[in-house]
């Protein structure tokens, strides 16, 4: 009875390994829960950090941690946001030229000479000299298992948008990319594969 008992113990234990041999590896769909790790050491970056872990929260896709062990996943990556100046240096010209001329000349008893010339000239140049100072922000971000394993990455930049700053921009973007490559892997998972109809069979004359 023994032996019995511990043969079927064996025949459990090798099925269950044999279950999680054939787990297939852990996709975007397995991710519940991600913790944000440092896209750089700025102040820049970190500000861009905290805004790309409100815009994923907003998503209501995941669980967003401040502890890294009890995550599912975590974004990796760099993040800055730059600022510059552009110039800009424009002319514009304009110009105008006449002229009229007439003139005699002759021999008379008193010696007499005449002659008409005039000239008219016009020139109008204007140049323009503008700064303007801008913003540039970017994000390059990987989600990671435990295991190391990329499950998703993105990379997206942003001079600014009609009502958001450029790393705003760039976060929102990152949550509407995530968004879109979840649906489409649900949307994989849940949808049934189409297989092509069997060929029918001709009647035998």
């Amino acid at each position: 009875m023994n032996r019995l008992i511990a043969i079927n113990l064996c025949l459990i234990f090798a099925a269950a390994l044999s279950a999680q041999d054939s787990k297939p590896d852990p996709g975007l769909l397995d991710v519940k829960r991600i913790y944000v790790g440092e896209l750089g050491t700025n102040v820049q970056a970190t500000a861009l950090r905290e805004l790309i872990i409100a815009s994923l929260n907003s998503t209501k896709l995941f669980i967003l941690t401040e502890n890294e062990a009890r995550a599912d996943a975590v974004l990796k990556g760099a993040a800055d946001d730059k600022t510059f100046t552009d110039t800009y240096d424009t002319y514009e010209g304009m110009s105008g030229h006449e002229s009229l001329g007439k003139s005699a000349s002759g021999s008379t008893l008193t010696g007499k000479v005449s002659g008409l010339y005039g000239a008219n000239s016009i020139g109008d140049n204007e140049s323009h000299h503008s700064r303007e100072r801008k913003h540039e922000a970017y994000a390059s971000v990987r989600l990671c298992s435990k295991d190391g394993d990329v499950l998703w990455s993105t990379t997206q930049e942003s001079l600014g948008a009609k009502f958001r700053s450029a790393s705003a921009d760039v976060a929102a973007k990152i949550a509407h990319q995530i968004t879109l490559d979840y649906d489409r892997a649900l949307r994989a998972e849940t949808t049934p594969p189409t297989t092509a109809p069997a060929p029918s069979k001709k009647p035998t004359p």
